[in-house]
């Protein structure tokens, strides 16, 4: 769920400030006043979640000697600068030095209130951005995201932690949306690069003549970066859809790998998207390309093969959805967990995805059910059911370890709640929580 923005008001007329807060407030905003620079500064760090709003004339420390403090600590936090009638030469050298943009008192209000929804807009797709960049960059993070305790789960984050130390080139394959990507940047934040530059292009989503500019160069100075090889240096570069490079390209890829040598100053971390098309990218790589990039491989499982992972999944994700949307999760009966366990997920985990958004949003209007999901595009009438059949006990273990799972999280490790709810004994609940490997202390 989204954070919420805050805004910071600094000015020394307390008149002034109480006034912009009051609107500011009225119109949804998380407001905090200052009387001076000097005591917002002890606030306002470099990871802000919201914006600011300061008068330029101030006692003490004035508004432009603020905002380059501002600036120094944050280049990013938007700042809107109140000025006087008439002083649009500070206006602009506050612009210079980095201010959001000016108000000109006396100002109206509803001209502040979209400065500030723009201002606000900007900090949360920064925030967003760091965010994303530190998970992207803390291995241990990025293993939590690859949740399950199947075996081949089990086996993946063992492949990983392995491979990550290692300094080879490697080879990613397996279905559309299995997590193909996150587990590049696994790779790289897990091993010893992981300080050093991660750079990810798609070959599929460039012409070829772009391509090669794109990976190799010429680049010009308009072009605001690097080739893709030289930006990467001492790194790590993703090729998603490396099926796609051209022959000339892999060849012109070969011919870098083999200059870098051993160890490899740029590791190359290949993506493949071929294996559901009845292909592989041994049949479309040059044999020789395909072996220096192939030195290393892993393969990501489908999710029809992750078993009661997918159980799992489908409660974290309908969580964070109901969540997001301000409602109650769907309460998952017995039959439709089956009926999530037996589907074959062709679109994988980015599939689930989408069925756990749209069973939220089904639940919140009260109607419809999983089933009506999961029905095959080709037959409107038939749910889809994998050919893969499994006893109905691993279904009935499936859906009871769900229920427990769920139960302890939803009371917050509350043994006698859960007792309660489920109507079980306490030697039953705990007798099904060793079972389970369910322990009360990931719930606390």
């Amino acid at each position: 769920m989204a954070q919420a923005m805050k805004i910071a008001i600094v000015d020394d007329e307390k008149d002034m400030r109480q006034s912009i807060s009051q609107w500011l407030a009225l119109s949804g905003y998380d407001t905090e006043t200052f009387a001076s620079a000097e005591d917002a500064l002890k606030t306002l760090g470099p990871d802000y979640p919201g914006i600011v709003i300061s008068d330029i004339k101030m006692p003490g420390m004035d508004g432009m000697q603020f905002l380059k403090k501002l600036m120094g600590t944050d280049s990013a936090l938007p700042v809107i600068m109140i000025t006087g009638h008439g002083d649009v030469p500070m206006a602009v050298e506050a612009m210079r030095v980095g201010a959001f943009d000016f108000l000109e008192k006396p100002f109206n209000p509803d001209r502040m209130s979209e400065l500030a929804k723009k201002a606000t807009a900007t900090r949360r797709l920064v925030m967003d951005n760091r965010l994303l960049r530190r998970e992207l960059s803390d291995g241990g993070q990025l293993m939590k995201k690859l949740i399950g305790q199947s075996p081949v789960m089990e086996r993946l984050r063992e492949d990983i932690l392995d491979l990550g130390q290692a300094d080879g080139h490697v080879l990613i394959d397996g279905e559309t949306g299995t997590g193909k990507t996150l587990v590049a940047h696994a790779l790289h934040a897990v091993g010893s690069r992981a300080g050093k530059k991660f750079v990810l292009v798609s070959a599929s989503a460039y012409e070829e003549e772009a391509l090669s500019k794109r990976l190799f160069g010429p680049m010009q100075p308009e072009d605001g970066q690097l080739p893709a090889i030289e930006e990467a240096r001492g790194g790590t570069l993703v090729l998603e859809d490396v099926e796609a490079l051209s022959e000339t390209l892999q060849a012109r890829l070969l011919s870098v790998i083999n200059e870098q040598g051993t160890p490899a100053e740029t590791r190359i971390v290949a993506i493949s998207n071929l294996q559901e098309a009845g292909r592989t990218s041994e049949d479309v790589l040059r044999s020789d390309l395909f072996y220096r990039l192939a030195a290393l491989r892993i393969t990501v499982p489908p999710l029809r093969q992750r078993g009661e992972d997918i159980l799992t999944l489908f409660t974290r994700l309908s969580d964070q959805f109901a969540d997001e949307y301000g409602c109650d999760a769907p309460q998952v009966t017995a039959q439709e967990a089956a009926q999530l366990l037996q589907a074959p997920w062709p679109g994988n985990v980015r599939q689930l995805i989408n069925v756990a958004e749209r069973a939220v949003l089904q639940s919140r209007r009260g109607s419809g059910t999983i089933a009506s999901l999961l029905m095959s595009e080709h037959d409107e009438m038939q749910p889809v059911m994998t050919t893969e059949g499994k006893p109905l006990k691993e279904y009935v273990e499936a859906f009871e370890r769900m229920l427990i799972d769920n139960t302890m999280r939803r009371h917050k490790g509350s043994i006698a709640s859960v007792m309660d709810e489920l109507c079980l004994p306490r030697r039953t609940l705990n007798e099904k929580m060793a079972k389970y490997q369910l322990s009360r202390s990931d719930y606390l």
